[in-house]
């Protein structure tokens, strides 16, 4: 069942304000009221993170106990799935950017669970599961889709669907052995779930189930009031439509902290704090080419009047000119450039490793890194002011930067080094930061501050040389004593039946956390902690160094290889493996090189002349499981331009057409783990068919 947003929804439609009021009902009646009465289940990324702290903000000024987990993928989930089963007091779940493709209302999600128990989704990511927008049963009706209002659009898709669900089958033997083996895809297939790792004869249990459902759905139809059996053409159509949906790729709608401010806005409880965090969630997206430039101009429209609406121009009396306000907490918009974190940097770093100045210049080459210098140079702009901070440059030299390279950046191809965006003060405690260089400091958090040995530049010591010089490995300073939001205590996810002993009880909760959910603590408590973020930007340009010296390695070694229409890159060795093991480093390189080649890799002529990129597959070792883990990204032609992501199902067929041993341990259907030995008969496999070739 879906929820459509408050200004698309009729009177006799349930909202957001609707499912938000159900909630506090539940938990005001319930009789055994705990933390573990609402549970929110959160993906490991920034626009979930903002999502989490909103929604525990509202919780918190209408007196909920509530528990937040995070969850790092579809393994992760299942495993959380099962615990939950354990907790007769839980009437509330809401998944945060996960679940939108699974058939949750099935029996090997949340169909068994109690009546009492609501799933909420609220989840970016797209195509949604047929079953869960449409499904009629009690059990689709306790799984509530918080819609941005795409689900409009599936007018003809809902059709489909419900006629292959509850109209009889063509009235022929031969018809219906065909269509019966023909249903666990036309009657939505879970693509995540058959991503995720299950047996083949789980698969067929699943398959058997959905076939058994529709049918007993047909018989209670099959009487002397029975409608008439469609053709065996129509239920063909509807198929098509339906495979249609689901084969069309993913891509991404509204963002999940988007949607609690919707409903924070329908419950009149906004203010800065919540429209910061839907900012943050929404430059997220469009920075990590989740949605377009076209779609983040429209959310950023709304976003300006909200910022124009809470943050009023103050007068000059009451600013005292351009001194700093020690309570100011303002948001204000701006024409944010495309330079990495160059407030915190120095001017050359910062347009040195930017994708964008990167595919414009070629700043892997020689030339490419000359041509940047020159740049500099004829803006007027001497070396030793470019690689000093940002922040202790010439005021006249920044005052005039913007309309130097307006005049001046052109000549180079750059004519697109701005977007709008939005900064926020922060009274005496620091500059005030841009959305784009705090997305950049909780991305770092969440993907390397723990599981992995980085090395981040000293402030000030960048010239002490190579004994005396700049670097020091990056400590999170991770005390759980020190945290608000320390997880419960790890015996209350053994059974409730079992009465553990003491001693269990306390080696459950002194056990070690793993490194993801010590990263997502220490970025959910950055949300909080400016002093946080500022040490967490040295981070994230130890990222970006990473990032930028592996991708120009892989383009000056010729490392990328053509197979059928597919650019594929694998990295086997190197100082960074390890760090490239991790799926979000690995996708972040992957973009790197997709925004890097744009211009400079030339585009493939499809049917009837249609020009497409080549899709981009990278693979890095990781040597301690044994496996690669790879990422699939589908490049555009036009900058700002974003195309949807085919690869999951690409994926899904190359591993049952090769048998490979496979994992899918992240929510991103375009990331997976191969067994090792199995990577070349996956790749040949995957690229047999090319992914341009699609519709």
């Amino acid at each position: 069942m879906y929820l459509l947003p408050p200004h698309l929804a009729g009177p006799s439609q349930q909202s957001y304000g609707q499912a938000y009021a159900s909630i506090l009902a539940a938990h005001r009646r319930s009789p055994s009221t705990s933390a573990s009465s609402v549970i929110i289940l959160v993906a490991p990324d920034v626009d979930a993170l903002c999502a989490a702290r909103m929604l525990a903000d509202l919780f918190k000024q209408d007196d909920v106990m509530y528990r937040i987990i995070p969850i790092s993928g579809l393994a992760a989930l299942e495993s959380q799935r099962n615990e939950l089963l354990n907790y007769p007091e839980l009437h509330t779940l809401i998944l945060l950017n996960m679940g939108g493709i699974l058939e949750l209302p099935s029996s090997e999600w949340f169909g068994d669970f109690t009546e009492n128990l609501t799933v909420h989704v609220i989840d970016s990511a797209r195509p949604q599961n047929l079953s869960s927008l449409f499904g009629a049963e009690a059990e689709a009706e306790r799984v509530l889709i918080w819609d941005d209002g795409g689900v409009t659009d599936l007018e003809e898709v809902k059709k489909a669907w419900e006629a292959l669900m509850y109209e009889p089958e063509p009235d022929s033997d031969e018809s219906d052995t065909d269509s019966q083996s023909e249903d666990e895809e036309s009657l939505g297939p879970d693509i995540a779930d058959e991503m995720a790792e299950s047996s083949s004869s789980g698969k067929r249990r699943r398959g058997s189930a959905e076939r058994e459902s529709a049918s007993g759905k047909r018989r209670r139809l099959d009487g002397p009031e029975a409608p008439k059996r469609m053709s065996r053409e129509t239920r063909d159509r509807h198929s098509s439509r339906i495979e249609k949906h689901y084969n069309a790729g993913t891509w991404h709608g509204q963002s999940a902290s988007g949607t609690i401010y919707v409903l924070a806005t329908v419950l009149e409880r906004v203010d800065n704090d919540l429209l910061w965090l839907a900012i943050l969630g929404l430059t997220f997206q469009y920075t990590s080419s989740r949605v377009s430039r076209d779609r983040y101009d429209q959310y950023h429209q709304v976003f300006h009047d909200e910022v124009a609406r809470l943050n009023p121009p103050l007068s000059t009396s009451v600013t005292n000119g351009n001194i700093p306000n020690p309570d100011d907490s303002t948001v204000r918009a701006t024409e944010e450039l495309r330079f990495t974190l160059f407030r915190h940097w120095t001017l050359y770093d910062a347009m040195y490793h930017s994708s964008y100045v990167a595919n414009k210049l070629g700043i892997w080459r020689e030339r490419g890194r000359k041509k940047l210098t020159g740049l500099l140079a004829k803006m007027g702009f001497s070396i030793p002011q470019t690689q000093q901070p940002y922040s202790h440059m010439d005021m006249d030299l920044k005052r005039q930067l913007r309309d130097k390279l307006e005049a001046i950046a052109p000549e180079y191809g750059l004519v697109e080094l701005t977007y709008p965006s939005y900064t926020r003060s922060f009274g005496f405690r620091t500059q005030p930061l841009s959305a784009a260089d705090m997305v950049e400091g909780l991305g770092a958090l969440l993907e390397v501050s723990g599981g992995v040995k980085m090395e981040v530049e000293i402030e000030g010591a960048r010239n002490g040389g190579e004994w005396f010089g700049g670097g020091k490995v990056w400590d999170a300073r991770w005390r759980e004593d020190d945290r608000e939001n320390i997880p419960p205590i790890r015996a209350s996810n053994l059974p409730v039946t079992h009465n553990a002993p003491e001693d269990i009880a306390d080696r459950e909760a002194r056990k070690p956390l793993e490194w993801w959910v010590r990263n997502f603590w220490t970025a959910y408590d950055a949300l909080d902690d400016i002093s946080r973020i500022r040490e967490a930007l040295s981070l994230g340009m130890s990222l970006h160094r990473a990032i930028i010296r592996q991708g120009s390695s892989i383009i000056d070694k010729q490392d990328i290889k053509t197979m059928n229409r597919h650019r594929v890159v694998i990295l086997t060795q190197g100082p960074d493996l390890a760090l490239f093991a991790h799926p979000g480093v690995l996708s972040r390189l992957a973009l790197w090189l997709v925004e890097a080649l744009r211009d400079k890799v030339n585009a493939t002529t499809m049917g009837r002349s249609k020009k497409k990129c080549l899709p981009f597959v990278v693979a890095c070792l990781d040597e301690k499981a044994g496996s690669y883990i790879v990422v699939g990204v589908t490049s555009a032609l036009e900058f700002g331009d974003v195309r949807k992501n085919q690869f999951g199902l690409a994926f899904l067929d190359a591993k049952i057409r090769c048998n490979a041993r496979t994992r899918h341990s992240s929510f991103d259907t375009s990331v997976l783990e191969i067994n090792q030995a199995d990577l070349s008969m996956f790749l040949e496999t995957l690229c047999h068919e090319s992914l341009s070739g699609r519709s």
